[in-house]
């Protein structure tokens, strides 16, 4: 089991055992402006706000009352049929963009999808939907309701919760897992077949959060071919074997591009990096996602590949990515 050194010097701790990361795990939401120590407004399930120091509320919390705090986000997770955890030790591999289109391809396809977006320092999952700046999640019987992004999508993300989409991001671990609870045992996902979680690049906090409160998920691992990306990303899948992780396998994105001139597919000298990891890493190679231009000026704009004209290369690969899962998961 992964370990590190605690609170209390020279003591080896699990991160189930640390105390400090169920100290603050169910604290109200808090985000300390800039400039503060530790003070800022705290977002609860009433909708109400506060300017007074955030608590650490599980400090004193009885054994009963965390038992019962993970038996209501079990009995969520249980309705849901297959998480899929979207991480890479890399960023800016496309980790959103894989998240996004997958969710929007298994959607279209009838599954009931959900979309967590645990990224507290850069969400862009509901830029790349097209989410409204105007639209927020509401809370209704004490639950936050997650936006509707498509028919048979549901969409939270902390970018849908501030008031103020530019307003910095300043939490330490521990309140990082209490938010992480809070998005998924707290709002109403009801019933899905599919819940995509979409993480930040590395293998910190939100990673250690998800994996201790989602142990059945797949884990799906983003990298592009470039050796700096490899070397980052083989450390990830090294971190999700020390957490006996499902590994679902890797997908290469941004692994090829079609020339505007001629047409013809352009493929960088690293092609088989990717390729070549998942061998040595002994897991599956789920294919290449190539580069397109359109796609990347629609995503700007907030269209996903998959929602473009048939023809769309990027959209068909992840078009045939989300097939895979579909079979391979729900057969």
């Amino acid at each position: 089991m992964l370990i590190w050194w605690g609170a209390t010097a020279g003591k080896a701790m699990s991160i189930r055992d640390d105390p400090a990361m169920r100290a603050e795990e169910a604290a109200p939401l808090s985000c300390p402006s800039p400039g503060t120590a530790g003070e800022g407004v705290r977002f609860s399930m009433s909708g109400e706000s506060s300017d007074r120091k955030p608590r650490s509320s599980l400090r004193q919390l009885p054994q009963a009352g965390r038992r019962r705090e993970d038996e209501k986000l079990s009995a969520v997770l249980g309705r849901m049929r297959y998480k899929i955890f979207v991480m890479s030790g890399k960023g800016g591999v496309g980790k959103s963009s894989v998240s996004v289109n997958l969710a929007v391809a298994l959607s279209e396809m009838g599954f009931r999808t959900g979309l967590l977006d645990v990224d507290m320092h850069g969400p862009s999952v509901p830029h790349l939907l097209g989410i409204s700046e105007n639209i927020r999640s509401r809370v209704e019987n004490s639950l936050l309701i997650p936006v509707r992004a498509r028919e048979n999508l549901l969409v939270l993300s902390l970018d849908i919760l501030l008031q103020d989409r530019e307003q910095a991001i300043i939490w330490r671990g521990p309140k990082k897992a209490g938010i992480i609870r809070q998005l998924l045992a707290d709002a109403a996902w009801g019933d899905l077949d599919f819940l995509f979680v979409d993480s930040p690049p590395g293998t910190g906090d939100e990673h250690l959060n998800v994996l201790r409160m989602i142990p059945d998920a797949f884990c799906l691992v983003v990298s592009t071919p470039q050796a700096v990306a490899l070397a980052d990303v083989r450390k990830s899948i090294n971190f999700l074997k020390l957490m006996r992780a499902k590994i679902f396998g890797i997908v290469e994105n941004m692994g090829s591009f079609r020339c505007p001139h001629c047409g013809g597919t352009i493929v960088p000298p690293a092609r088989d990096g990717v390729r070549e990891l998942a061998r040595q890493a002994g897991i599956s190679f789920l294919g290449s996602i190539p580069f397109d231009g359109e796609a990347a000026m629609a995503a700007d704009k907030g269209r996903p590949a998959v929602s473009l004209p048939q023809g769309n290369p990027a959209g068909a690969a992840f078009h045939a990515l989300a097939e895979y899962i579909k079979e391979t998961l729900s057969g």
